[in-house]
């Protein structure tokens, strides 16, 4: 079964979720367009990622992928796709405790599986906590161990994920600042660098303002903004560029 068919099954897998399962879920559609995108096969880029999150009896999940054509590239490298599946399961919502510590509010074993075109292939553990911090409407950290499953991906080591949002009411409508790190902090391979993927987004419920029957978090526009140390691991590849973005929840 081709991979990509696999992803959008899990996108959709929701809807058919026994209703005491699932605490809420979303799914989204996100077209973006940017240049100067460092080891790509050409300097522009549109991508239209699909993405679904939710919460569940035992835990969370968030699984998005990427559909990415590469302006004016030659017909055989001109697409690419990339996605990840990062469910969590919650050590408070299995054993029916408060583990509340401090400003942690839960502990979750964290996964995620990450695949897509090229030897990418990894499968990532560890331990995943959220907290409750003023202003941030959610803030969790996930400690990985990263494992290649792919013997041309030398990517083994460990990261810190951050997932961040802001929310900022404005008259009817919101402004919501959300994103995420990849910090690669430590690697196997002298081959594979230490890298640094900083990846947030700034949005304006413009949906809010056009339809005024239009319920909030609906219809978004902005602009996502890419830093990337050591892109793919690779010595002195440094990525700073941003992207026009149109988002559309389900």
């Amino acid at each position: 079964m081709n991979k990509t068919w696999l992803y959008l099954a899990l996108l959709a897998s929701p809807t058919v979720v026994a209703d005491d399962l699932i605490k809420w879920w979303d799914i989204s559609a996100t077209g973006l367009y940017g240049k100067n995108y460092d080891l790509a096969t050409s300097d522009e880029q549109a991508t239209l990622t699909i993405e679904t999150a939710g919460e569940w009896k035992y835990g969370d999940w968030f699984t998005f992928q990427d559909f990415t054509y590469f302006t004016g590239a030659p017909s055989s490298t001109n697409s690419t796709n990339y996605g990840e599946i990062s469910p969590r399961f919650s050590a408070g919502k299995i054993l029916g405790q408060d583990l509340s510590i401090g400003a942690i509010t839960d502990f979750s074993l964290a996964l995620t599986l990450e695949e897509g075109d090229g030897p990418v292939d990894s499968f990532l553990y560890g331990v995943g906590m959220d907290f409750n911090l003023p202003y941030f409407t959610y803030f969790s950290l996930n400690t990985y161990r990263r494992h290649a499953l792919n013997n041309k991906n030398n990517s083994d080591g460990w990261q810190f994920t951050p997932v961040f949002r802001m929310d900022f009411p404005v008259g009817d409508s919101n402004i919501v600042f959300d994103g995420f790190i990849d910090w690669v902090f430590q690697t196997d391979d002298h081959g594979y660098e230490k890298n640094f993927h900083f990846n947030p987004q700034l949005k304006y419920d413009l949906g809010r303002v056009l339809f005024s029957n239009q319920p909030k978090n609906k219809l978004f526009v902005g602009i996502e903004y890419d830093y990337w140390q050591n892109k793919y691991g690779v010595e002195g590849i440094d990525q700073n560029t941003y992207s026009i973005i149109a988002k559309y929840h389900f």
